[in-house]
């Protein structure tokens, strides 16, 4: 994909500390360029996630739900499907740009999430400590950049707003669209159930992944639930990574002073800048690669 603005480069040393394998930063940068063309990544998606999720756009799709890993997709996606009174076809979770990309064309319904870089990459390398940071920085810069083009296709949820009050954003979705999803109240009762259905995703239940993508109802997830209380997540410290939690906080805090460091304040300043155009925070911003 070609723009008006400079190229943002994907060959950049690992920074000290955080030194992934030459195959595995490979595999990341060629799945960083990929994931933003639509004809090249989605086909090689519904191989790999043939479901329940994620869940890859189709002709089935009613909304998609996505955005830079970290930026709050499992929380929207349970917030959104506990407010319906019937399971709404929802493509979620692949954290490519390809999706949201498909979905504009398509003149489907999108929710683009969004976080401040800071936050959802710091997030990122504490789950994924692969990746490394100025590898991250890039990618986060590439995926908001070459959204652009089609960010009026979009309702965009902030991690913030999405966090504190989704029934607004849902909201947005029905003014723009002109849908009548139902907006998700947002009292602490709610929010509990969300991430306590989190915490249960690294059970890989077909019936609570079915019902994040509207393959499953309300009644036969409830039916399941009993039993999914007393089913252990496959590995007990996955139990966490999609909630908060102490030991990612220190863990994000050992991180931040790599984050500060000088040679990362060009990357730093261009996500940045990314995330500010993205949300119209500013007039300009680093282009589309």
């Amino acid at each position: 994909m070609s723009g008006d603005g400079p190229r943002v480069p994907l060959a950049a040393a690992s920074p000290p500390g955080n030194s992934p394998s030459t195959a595995r930063r490979l595999r990341h940068l060629v799945r960083v360029r990929a994931s933003e063309h639509p004809a090249i990544y989605l086909p090689f998606a519904r191989r790999k996630y043939p479901g329940p999720s994620p869940e890859v756009i189709s002709s089935e799709t009613e909304l998609v739900i996505d955005g830079y890993t970290r930026s709050a997709t499992t929380f929207a996606v349970y917030a959104f499907q506990l407010a319906q009174v019937r399971p709404v076809r929802i493509a979620h979770h692949l954290h490519a740009p390809a999706q949201l990309i498909a979905a504009a064309r398509r003149g489907i319904p999108v929710l683009a999430l969004i976080r401040d870089p800071q936050g959802a990459i710091l997030s990122q390398l504490v789950r994924e400590p692969w990746v490394a940071l100025r590898d991250a920085l890039v990618a986060y810069t590439r995926f908001y950049s070459c959204l652009l083009p089609y960010r009026s296709s979009f309702v965009v949820g902030e991690f913030d707003q999405v966090t504190r009050d989704f029934g607004a954003v849902v909201r947005q979705l029905n003014r723009r669209f002109g849908t009548l999803f139902q907006e998700f109240q947002h009292t602490e009762a709610n929010v509990r159930e969300c991430y306590a259905l989190s915490r249960k995703r690294p059970t890989l239940s077909r019936t609570l992944l079915g019902f994040e993508s509207g393959l499953v109802t309300r009644d036969e997830f409830n039916r399941e639930r009993d039993r999914l209380e007393r089913t252990p997540p496959q590995s007990p410290s996955t139990a966490d990574v999609w909630v908060p939690s102490p030991e990612r906080e220190r863990a994000k805090a050992v991180l931040l002073e790599r984050w500060r460091q000088a040679d990362l304040a060009r990357l730093r300043d261009r996500a940045q800048a990314a995330y500010g155009e993205f949300l119209g925070l500013n007039g300009s911003g680093p282009g589309c690669p």
